[in-house]
């Protein structure tokens, strides 16, 4: 068997195990939580076919044939639709997503729902400054080291609240950062590796366009189309009140198909950074 009969097979299976989800989902909802009457005495269980199709306003044979495995193609919203229709949860919206070849596009779905119990570790790392991003690198959440050492956060307007904002159009973050430009050009080209998956999305394009009316350095450089896998684990800073200060970060991703990003920063022994770190924060203990 050729490479092209394996891929064909391959796809025949993802679209055959795409209409048996779907068809147990449908199986699994009642009328009555799908928001419609109880009606008749039914003979097989859940929702009717033409029922899920009414609810996510599509063809009854077009989401048949979507159940029986066929070569149909569905959008990102009308995805959405039977989603909504079929009452899926994140974990299950994600499943459908992939299973129909969309998951490139599940983030903008889910990115910006901070799970309460993330905000509960960030809290927990004490000494350690740390956020969590989502795709587009906003800043989503954060913990007290991360304001005592990078800036307040919550007092910044939400289009702000972005890494590559605070890096190139952030007058006093770019005052904090020793060695500005190598730090920049290095993270510019992780955000281009990154910002292909989403070439289509408005979000990044607006964020991208605003940087170019803003920052010089940004104008110039995204052009150069330079592209990196990784960013370099160490950021020197100068603290308005510490003084220079060293950390070593690390960067996890979540594997809920958020696309969120855990960051942690560790203070070194360079500069005396933990005990610099430990006076920054002695105004939080209560």
């Amino acid at each position: 068997m050729n490479e092209l009969d394996i891929s064909t097979r391959r796809l025949s299976e993802k679209r055959r195990t795409l209409g048996h989800f779907l068809r147990t989902r449908r199986e699994a909802l009642t009328p009555e939580k799908a928001g419609l009457p109880f009606g008749s005495r039914r003979r097989t269980p859940g929702l009717r076919r033409e029922e899920v199709a009414l609810l996510a306003n599509v063809g009854i044979t077009w989401y048949t044939w979507l159940e029986q495995g066929r070569d149909v193609r569905a959008s990102e919203d009308v995805l959405d639709a039977i989603a909504d229709a079929l009452r899926l949860d994140e974990t299950e919206r994600r499943h459908l997503f992939i299973l129909s070849g969309r998951s490139a596009s599940l983030p903008r779905l889910m990115d910006q729902k901070v799970n309460p119990s993330l905000q509960r570790m960030l809290d927990s790392l004490d000494g350690q400054p740390a956020y969590l991003t989502g795709y587009r690198w906003d800043i989503l959440a954060w913990n007290h080291a991360a304001v005592a050492v990078f800036g307040d956060y919550a007092a910044m307007k939400s289009a702000e609240r972005n890494l590559m904002y605070q890096l190139f159009a952030s007058r006093q973050h770019r005052r904090l950062l020793c060695d500005w430009e190598a730090l920049a050009r290095t993270a510019l080209g992780v955000f281009r590796n990154e910002s292909a998956e989403y070439a289509d999305d408005d979000g990044f394009g607006e964020l991208i366009d605003k940087l170019i009316n803003i920052s010089e350095e940004f104008r110039l450089w995204w052009p150069e189309h330079r592209v990196l896998s990784n960013s370099t684990n160490i950021k020197n800073i100068d603290h308005p009140t510490q003084g220079k200060m060293a950390f070593e970060f690390t960067t996890f991703a979540l594997t809920d198909g958020s696309a969120q990003k855990l960051t942690v920063f560790t203070p070194t022994d360079e500069y005396d950074s933990n005990s610099k770190l430990k006076i920054l924060l002695l105004k939080y203990v209560k």
